[in-house]
Parts: C-alpha cells; structure tokens; sequence
C-alpha cells in the first residue's frame, strides 16, 4: 500500500496539473485479446473531452467538506440489532463499578485533606456517630449500595482470574459464570448489608 502511494499520488498530481503530457510522450495503451477487436484505451482522459478542470481547496473548505460527508454516512445500527447477552453487562458493569469505586474513594480522599480548611466534620467518631442515628431499613440501604459494585467487581474479577488460567473460557462456561457473578454479587451484598 505504501508503495501504491508513493507512485500514485504523484501520477495523480502530475495529471491534475498537466493532463496532455502523457499524451505527448507515450503511446495510448493497446488492450489486445486473441478473441476480439483491438481496444485503445488513453491513459489519463479522453483526448475528445476538455481536460478535467479542478480548483485547489482552501484549508479552512477542507473541514467544511469532511464534516458534510461525515453526516451523509449511515450510522451503524450497532447495539441495537444484537440479542442482549450477559458478557455485555458483566463487561459493562465491571467498568462501571471500578470506575464508580475508585471515583468515590479518590473523592471521598480529597475530602478528607481538605475538611479542616472548611469546616466539614469527616472524622471518623463523627461519621460513625451520624450513620448510627439512622434507621435500621436506612443503614441497610447505605450499606446494599455500597456493597453492591465492591461485590461485582469482585466476584468479577475472580471471575477474569480464572479466565487467565485458561478455564471456563467456552460461550456456555463464559454465561454460566456470569449469571454465577450476578447471584453471588446480591448475596454477598445482602450479607454485607445487615452485618
């Protein structure tokens, strides 16, 4: 492909400028069969017709142009045409609640540092103190909530262990742990929940 480029793209832009130039110095190409009559066929245009006329586009017209031609493609229909599987969500939510987890300890982190400078009460007694004067249907919402992505993620991520040792690897295997994850991940969130 590179070495297409390389001598196709200067052909092109030596037509572009002066298209009766091949005609000068080479021959029009002959197309023989041993069946039928003899063809010509000219190289870069049909000497009948005016050369091609082109103009230059300026820089600020060539993004224009890309951006027209990229809202006449057809959009891929994508997610919408497939049977929804369960290596989907388990793929989806494996990223989700990572990403949810460590967003929330970072934040809560950040939190921390910089609760004396305003004021906030973030101390330990004081949390424990606050989640103590809740109601017992409340704390075991908290907790569900909470327990429920550090679940997945790690009954997941056991999952992808035994993944790496070459198990469980066949389309059956692959769906089977996944609705294995999904039934652990509840128990193990309901469990959490009302220690």
């Amino acid at each position: 492909m590179l070495m297409q480029r390389l001598t196709h793209q200067p052909a092109r832009r030596l037509l572009a400028r002066q298209p009766l130039i091949l005609l000068k110095h080479f021959a029009p190409a002959a197309i023989t069969s041993t069946r039928g009559p003899l063809q010509k066929r000219y190289v870069a245009f049909d000497p009948a017709q005016s050369p091609p006329r082109t103009t230059p586009a300026k820089p600020s017209d060539e993004y224009d142009i890309l951006a027209k031609q990229r809202l006449n493609r057809p959009v891929s229909p994508h997610l919408s045409i497939y049977q929804p599987q369960i290596t989907w969500y388990a793929s989806a939510l494996n990223r989700i609640t990572g990403s949810v987890l460590s967003g929330s300890f970072y934040i809560f982190g950040a939190a921390y540092l910089v609760s004396p400078l305003f004021g906030w009460h973030l101390e330990s007694a004081h949390l424990a103190e606050m989640f103590g004067s809740l109601g017992p249907v409340t704390k075991g919402l908290i907790k569900f909530g909470v327990a429920l992505p550090f679940c997945f993620h790690t009954f997941n991520g056991v999952r992808h262990l035994i993944w790496d040792t070459g198990r469980e690897l066949g389309n059956l295997a692959v769906m089977r742990t996944g609705w294995i994850v999904v039934g652990l991940t509840v128990v193990g969130s309901g469990i959490l929940a009302y220690i």
